[in-house]
């Protein structure tokens, strides 16, 4: 059983993304990790050759900026660094920049991609999720939080990131066919400084909304 890890990352120290640490927690579950490094204004490539693991390997790209519908650049970047994965991967872990898995969870992980690794029905595995939310002693809860999403899949082509790279579907939009998992997805995307969330916020927001809105 072959897994590979993936990510997108672009401007990860001006925006204060914790990166390396989402790519080393998921690090022991793969062979490989493929990082899509986006066209940075700081020392994001560097910052990703730091972690000095043989299994990292970065794709450059650049981001086309005009893409500010519904967050559309980051599937489409998503989905490069997917399609980069060889053919004799099985599994296919995606990790945001945000976020990370617990090591006590690493086992059940990787007995569950073992099971359903061969099961043509399973296309991917779904994952619980906590929300740290402007403290690390604080979880967000309620309706705005989404509380489950696919983080593994399988390397099908035929899957897509959708919209704004939550999660995954089929090519036409249908939902897949996934597996829960009893392991949980830790996303520290709203535990910044004032300064860097404020930042990464009026960032972010680029890639939904045109000038007039930012303004």
């Amino acid at each position: 059983m072959k897994v590979t890890g993936f990510t997108i990352i672009r401007n990860a120290i001006k925006y204060d993304y914790p990166v390396k640490e989402a790519i080393a927690s998921v690090l022991p579950l793969c062979d490989e990790f493929l990082v899509g490094v986006g066209n940075s204004e700081d020392g994001t490539k560097e910052l990703i050759l730091s972690i000095n693991s043989p299994k990292i390997k970065i794709i450059d790209t650049v981001w086309d900026d005009t893409k500010r519908e519904g967050g559309l650049v980051l599937s489409i970047e998503t989905n490069k660094v997917f399609d980069a994965i060889s053919k004799d991967t099985d599994w296919c872990f995606y990790i945001q920049s945000d976020e990370c898995i617990h090591e006590k969870d690493i086992d059940s992980i990787k007995q569950s991609m073992a099971k359903y690794c061969h099961d043509d029905k399973v296309q991917g595995l779904l994952f619980n999720y906590k929300h740290f939310y402007g403290h690390y002693s604080y979880v967000g809860v309620g309706r705005r939080w989404y509380s489950h999403e696919i983080r593994i899949i399988k390397n099908d082509k035929r899957i897509r990131s959708y919209k704004d790279a939550q999660g995954f579907r089929t090519f036409d939009g249908q939902k897949l066919n996934v597996m829960p998992l009893n392991a949980s997805i830790y996303h520290y995307g709203w535990v910044k400084s004032p300064k860097a969330q404020q930042a990464k916020q009026e960032n972010f927001h680029k890639m939904w909304h045109d000038d007039e809105w930012m303004k």
